[in-house]
């Protein structure tokens, strides 16, 4: 009898073991994607909000196909083949010659998407706490250095435990967007033509591919270095397709919040903020503090990717080389306008993502004709 409630415990204690895995790495993709641009609303604005039901509905569908699709494949393969360099997970997809022009392309992409979290953060600081951008920027390059400074281990333990928090407020605020002013929901839809808002695209699917495509060239060797630690198969597509699908369902109801509150938010630099000050002003500093999380939890794994791509985690090479782009991100990230810097950064490496997306297809549909393992 004790033996058999012995074998039930560790049945059990697996079962957990496996579940707070999961969670980890679904918390991963979700806090990896909430960076500047989601988190203080920009990005959701740009992508999904300006084109209306179309763009909210129609590009998160789109997002959570595609995006679920991606992460899996990322996770899949880096669990079965466990590259010795994650970056040569665009051999596997485009080959010799593509895969080393999207090997660099994405590291260029990578770094200056960082340079987009320290414009992000200068522009916290700047408008919601009114103090100088430089301090905000300088202060993340800082703490973010810092943090990539210790490797991927405490990099992984750190953003996913942080990154559900993050959605779960950023859910609960579009939610309250949309319960104080449900009829703004429509009147938004019919005021967006008379507005000038900044697009990611000239029409919401090909946006939704853009959004997908930039996010790809960040998710790529992270996601592939994570499948790597995944103990087994189902592990690692269990916590894709949890990470992929929350995150999509959150730019949804953040997408309507803001629709719903267009005339407040539309040509701010930080919506978010802006939906915050109207319920709170100490729910607004509160909300400043979840921004400036979900900065950090993007902007260190997109530090941690570029250092990487040169050096192993923690030699002195790796550490000194995060120091040099550190510093460079800073000087770069303080010299455009965030909402610029967004839409400057993420919508032309967009595209370029998309064509790597149509090569992964490609590649999944030949393996599953000729019946191939990853």
């Amino acid at each position: 009898m004790s033996s058999q409630t012995s074998a039930q415990d560790l049945s059990t204690t697996g079962k957990s073991g496996r579940t707070r895995r999961v969670l980890t790495y679904a918390g991963a993709i979700i806090a990896f994607l909430i960076g500047s641009g989601f988190a203080t609303g920009q990005e959701i604005l740009q992508y999904f909000t300006s084109y209306g039901y179309a763009g909210v509905f129609g590009t998160g569908l789109l997002v959570l196909v595609l995006m679920g699709y991606v992460a899996v494949e990322f996770f899949v393969v880096g669990q079965a083949k466990k590259f010795e360099k994650p970056s040569r997970i665009f051999h596997y997809y485009s080959g010799k010659y593509l895969g080393t022009f999207f090997d660099y392309f994405s590291i260029l992409f990578v770094f200056l998407s960082f340079t987009v979290m320290v414009a992000g953060a200068g522009a916290v600081f700047e408008e919601h706490y009114g103090m100088s951008k430089f301090v905000g920027g300088i202060g993340l390059a800082i703490v973010v250095g810092l943090s990539v400074w210790f490797g991927l281990k405490n990099l992984v333990d750190v953003i996913g435990k942080i990154g559900p928090l993050i959605v779960v407020v950023a859910i609960s605020l579009g939610l309250l967007g949309i319960l104080r002013n449900p009829s703004g929901i429509a009147e938004g839809q019919a005021l967006l033509p008379t507005l000038d808002l900044t697009q990611a695209s000239t029409n919401w699917f090909m946006s939704g591919l853009s959004y997908v495509g930039f996010c790809m060239l960040w998710l790529a060797a992270f996601l592939t270095a994570l499948g790597k630690t995944a103990r087994n198969r189902k592990e690692a597509v269990a916590g894709a397709l949890t990470g992929s699908t929350v995150f999509s369902l959150a730019c949804v109801i953040v997408g309507l919040g803001l629709l719903a509150n267009i005339t407040r938010v539309g040509g701010t630099e930080i919506p978010m903020l802006v939906l915050a000050k109207d319920i709170s002003p100490v729910l607004a500093a509160g909300i400043s503090v979840m921004i400036l999380a979900g900065i950090y939890t993007t902007a260190v794994p997109l530090l941690w990717t570029v250092s990487s791509r040169f050096y192993s985690d923690k030699t002195k090479g790796f550490k000194y080389l995060t120091v040099i782009l550190a510093i460079l991100g800073t000087v770069i990230g303080l010299m455009l306008p965030f909402s610029q810097m967004v839409n400057l950064v993420y919508v032309i490496n967009g595209y370029v993502g998309t064509l790597l997306l149509v090569l992964m297809l490609v590649k999944t549909v030949m393996r599953a004709v000729r019946r191939q393992p990853v």
